[in-house]
């Protein structure tokens, strides 16, 4: 997949693509029925979105104190686009610049002249332009104009439930991760590089992996079964193991973070990049009485997550 940050970086063999334009945070089942429609026989495949996204730009923009919200950073949204077969992933600063730009100018100097789009599909809850002042049914018109096919794709839904990623965060701030996995079509993923941590867990035998969630939506505090793909490496693979996430109360005030014991595996992951699925919410996070009940509490969680997995 190629990936494209401004447009003056776009080649002039990139242009002509079908493109599905949005925000795709989590790239969950209704962002993949959009980029479904997109799929043409006879043009690459694109998808249009933006960094930061507007939400936070709009937010630090006004001094607002926004908390994290997003399901996925632009990295982890990139290698899900592509194991979808996205061909070009059209990512476009989100700048006050472009915030002011018109429905009109959006459509001719983005889509048309910028990317060169031409074909164009967006969910039916789209908006675009200064104040969301363009709707799916103001680009159909200005895609008319400027001689760019333009498709709405319907709402997706799961039974009653819709699928958003408003709804995804619920799932996941409640402890429903298989929730969220049926929404999204796949598990809610943590990725990113393996940090140095306290190694504490060393010192209680079980050495886990550290990594960062901040900028993201902190899914329900505690432990959970988990997938584990090593990304690169001389460890790449997949791999079971159980992940707390949360602030550790056994030792203080801590930034949220995610610690994953991978089982059977020895090797050095620092530097790593890891994408850790969430499969099953376990139990809250606690503070326990000594070491020793928590050794106890995380060998049985570990057995629990082991369970879960091997039916997978």
């Amino acid at each position: 997949m190629q990936r494209y940050t401004s447009l003056s970086s776009i080649p002039s063999d990139a242009r002509g693509a079908s493109v599905a334009v949005g925000n795709f945070d989590g790239v969950h089942l209704g962002h993949q029925a959009v980029i479904d429609i997109a799929r043409q026989p006879d043009a690459p495949l694109g998808v249009v979105t933006f960094e930061p996204h507007p939400r936070q730009f709009f937010a630090e923009h006004r001094q607002m104190d926004l908390p994290p919200f997003r399901l996925t950073d632009a990295q982890a949204r990139a290698n899900r686009l592509e194991k979808l077969g996205v061909d070009l992933l059209f990512e476009m600063p989100f700048t006050a610049n472009l915030a002011a730009l018109t429905p009109e100018a959006f459509v001719n100097d983005i889509l048309l002249d910028g990317i060169g789009a031409r074909h164009v599909v967006v969910g039916q809850d789209f908006f675009f332009g200064k104040n969301r002042a363009g709707n799916a049914d103001t680009l159909v018109e200005l895609g008319r104009a400027a001689g760019i096919d333009v498709t709405v794709a319907p709402l997706v839904g799961l039974g009653e439930t819709e699928v958003s990623s408003t709804n995804i965060r619920k799932a996941l701030g409640e402890g429903r991760p298989a929730d969220a996995a049926k929404m999204l079509g796949h598990w809610h993923r943590i990725v990113g590089p393996v940090i140095h941590g306290e190694k504490r867990g060393r010192e209680l035998g079980y050495p886990t992996a550290n990594m960062s969630i901040a900028g993201l939506h902190p899914p329900a505090f505690g432990v959970y079964a988990v997938v584990v793909d090593v990304l690169d490496g001389t460890h790449a693979g997949t791999y079971h193991g159980a992940a707390s996430i949360g602030v550790r109360p056994m030792f203080g005030e801590n930034i949220p973070n995610c610690e994953t014991f991978i089982f059977d595996f020895k090797g050095d992951l620092y530097g790593a990049n890891l994408s850790v699925g969430l499969v099953s919410y376990l139990r809250g996070e606690e503070k326990f009485d000594s070491l020793d009940a928590l050794i106890t509490q995380m060998s049985a969680d570990c057995d629990s997550a082991r369970d879960i997995l091997s039916a997978l």
